[in-house]
């Protein structure tokens, strides 16, 4: 495919990923109130997150690759599945197809009576936080390692699933459903990134708090990324004949 079209598939697909996973978040994960049993809950929130990259990747991975995630085009490019000339214009492609899916959906969102984005409560507007913006008050350190790890270990999921040895067809399940455990383990943490373009997104309409800490949500992933990529080069490389 020819760069325009690979990095169309990437905004689409990053797109998709913020309007569909931030977007359950911000209008069902709490629909009713408190209580409700009509609200998905953080469970939902997590399953959206996965089932946007699930059919994201069946969509448009024969076109881009179906990467979605700055940390995930520095992580390929650290393993050696990437081109490192590419890496910038992908990166650029995922965070302005983020920013606009959140521009919709609080467009979307502000359609609801007495709806406001609280910039001082963590979770704001499906906001990435630490400390006081952290949904369990978890504090820098650990909102920093939490991401790292998780990026690193998704890193590893995905080049193992979509290696020439693993089951054909079946990586945008395996990467999907990695997706999903991760948010079940990290929303109290961090409210889950693991992706700067979708912590970005989000963070330009969610305030100043969420933008101060935006340096952790763009420095753990790729920090993540680029420690995964490396330890799947290592231990997926192919033995050399003898």
């Amino acid at each position: 495919m020819n760069m325009a079209k690979r990095l169309a598939a990437e905004f689409l697909g990053t797109f998709w990923l913020v309007l569909g996973g931030c977007g359950s978040a911000v209008l069902a994960a709490k629909f009713g109130g408190d209580g409700n049993p009509l609200g998905i809950g953080f469970v939902g929130v997590a399953l959206a997150f996965g089932l946007t990259v699930l059919t994201g990747a069946y969509a448009f991975g024969h076109v881009s690759g179906a990467h979605f995630n700055p940390a995930v085009t520095v992580g390929l490019c650290a393993g050696g599945r990437f081109p490192a000339r590419d890496v910038v214009p992908y990166i650029l492609a995922q965070v302005v197809g983020g920013v606009v899916a959140a521009y919709i959906l609080l467009h979307i969102a502000s359609g609801a009576p007495g709806f406001a984005i609280d910039g001082s409560q963590a979770g704001a507007f499906a906001s990435n936080g630490y400390g006081a913006l952290s949904p369990g008050g978890y504090r820098v350190a650990a909102a920093f390692l939490c991401e790292v790890v998780l990026t690193a270990m998704f890193l590893v999921v995905i080049m193992g699933a979509t290696h020439g040895r693993a089951p054909a067809g079946f990586a945008p399940l395996a990467i999907g459903l990695a997706l999903t455990l991760i948010h079940l383990i990290s929303i109290p943490v961090t409210n889950t990134s693991v992706n700067p373009a979708r912590s970005t997104a989000v963070a330009v309409f969610a305030g100043s708090g969420a933008l101060s800490q935006l340096w952790l949500f763009w420095v753990a992933p790729l920090l993540g990324g680029v420690i995964g990529g490396i330890v799947y080069k290592w231990i997926g490389a192919e033995p050399r004949p003898s």
